[in-house]
């Protein structure tokens, strides 16, 4: 009986409504959650149709109300707007893609559960981990002791290490390269000349983060005669100050040819070093190798080579050492974190240098409403979503990462008081449904009176 059915539609409908009620009820209460996405209901008629006979229509269909079905959807693809925070790593994704993390808990499992999230505010907790107030931990790749990172799987998530940073941890960086950029006056090469030595004073970090000086004295090479040219010719030697140890002294000599005016023409070795220090020079790279025993460092000196790259010069009258530059730095006590939009995550040392810990990269899915929702914000991958592939922030369909920033919910409050009132609309009407089938029962059963 069709009035039957009735009945039964009504009360599905009722139940649809207060399902969307509740989906409507749930953005609104997340409308401030940082990385919530929206749900909603989509509803499906049920409607069954009978065949059927009727003598005094002729035949026809009857037509039974199958009333309506609700299935949840979230629409995770979608994207709320940043908002700037004063945290470091607070970590939000400007564009397409995914931050990988685990929970807590599973951070000492060999094959932990891997989530994906758009957003969060992350922190260092006691243990070093750095975490979400929900026991969220972010993962990436390990860099090595020089702050690379080696290369990794991108269809898995077995390379993902937790984020781990040791608060204790000192740190330095020994210096590796120096630039001996310095103009030498060629007018001290003539005869008559003072002669006088021109120092400079380079700082250098040891293998223990110590600072240390090298010397480097240039001295004039002066012509015999008052009738000979200006000789363009220098000694230079290398003294370390720590031992008091020379390096060796080199006769170097700068061009005056038109072609080539004030280059580095010769560098020639004229008193080896003292062990354990020595030199050696690359005329083609213009490296010249200085072994300290225990540390190497490479001195960009210039190119003897007319074309080859330049540093050191001989022009006008004017001394200038301030192109004269080291790296490394001294040691240091871990100070803070930083996140590029390269996503790469960085430890900032109180000595002032920065050191990269890990690359966080972005996870893509073929199709990203088909990850399974989970709580906290998190999703996981299904085969509707499809497999996982992790890419480098902002390479491929990814944005970048953006530190000091948190992703807004997409919950929007005047869309969600609208479908509120049309939903309650929706469901009194079929409340009414149901009173009105009632009232037609009622008056069937007054029919036997």
């Amino acid at each position: 009986m069709s009035i039957g059915s009735s009945m039964n539609a009504g009360v599905s409908g009722l139940q649809a409504n207060g399902n969307k009620l509740a989906t409507i009820a749930d953005n609104i209460a997340n409308s401030e959650t940082y990385g919530y996405k929206r749900s909603d209901v989509e509803f499906s008629s049920m409607t069954i149709s009978q065949d059927g006979a009727s003598a005094a229509a002729g035949g026809g269909k009857l037509v039974s109300a199958g009333g309506v079905t609700t299935n949840a959807i979230w629409d995770v693809d979608a994207k709320g707007a940043l908002e700037s925070t004063a945290n470091s790593t607070d970590i939000a994704i400007s564009g397409r893609g995914m931050l990988p993390v685990m929970n807590l808990t599973d951070v000492d499992d060999t094959d932990p559960a891997i989530m994906l999230t758009t957003t969060g505010g992350f922190a260092l907790n006691a243990d070093g981990y750095l975490t979400t107030s929900t026991g969220l931990v972010l993962t990436g790749w390990s860099a090595d002791k020089d702050g690379n990172i080696p290369p990794q799987a991108r269809y898995s998530t077995e390379g993902l290490d937790p984020v781990y940073v040791n608060i204790a941890d000192v740190s330095a960086v020994p210096t590796d390269e120096i630039t001996l950029g310095v103009n030498l006056p060629a007018t001290e090469t003539g005869f008559g000349e003072s002669g006088d030595p021109l120092p400079v004073t380079m700082e250098y970090f040891d293998n223990i983060g110590a600072s240390q000086n090298l010397t480097i004295t240039y001295t004039p090479v002066l012509p015999a005669l008052a009738t000979d040219p200006d000789t363009n010719q220098w000694t230079m030697e290398i003294t370390d100050q720590e031992s008091g140890l020379s390096a060796g002294i080199w006769d170097i000599e700068f061009s005056d040819a038109a072609a080539t005016p004030g280059q580095l023409s010769s560098v020639v070795l004229n008193t080896p070093g003292a062990a354990p220090l020595s030199t050696a020079y690359d005329g083609n790279t213009g490296i010249m190798t200085l072994d300290l025993g225990d540390q190497t460092i490479e001195m960009n000196m210039g190119s003897t080579l007319p074309d080859g790259v330049q540093y050191m010069s001989q022009l006008s009258s004017s001394f200038s050492p301030q192109g004269a530059t080291a790296n490394g730095n001294a040691a240091g006590t871990f100070a803070a974190l930083e996140v590029d939009q390269a996503g790469m995550l960085s430890a900032i040392y109180s000595s002032g240098f920065t050191q990269v810990l890990y690359q966080i990269p972005l996870a893509d899915v073929p199709n990203v409403d088909g990850l399974n929702v989970l709580s906290n914000q998190t999703f996981s991958v299904t085969n509707a979503s499809g497999a996982v592939y992790l890419w480098d922030a902002g390479a491929g369909p990814t944005g970048t990462v953006e530190g000091y920033a948190r992703e807004q919910s997409t919950t929007d409050i005047a869309n969600e008081l609208t479908q509120m009132i049309r939903t309650q609309r929706a469901y009194s009407s079929n409340a009414k449904i149901i009173q009105t089938v009632d009232e037609m029962l009622q008056e069937t059963t007054n029919l036997k009176r």
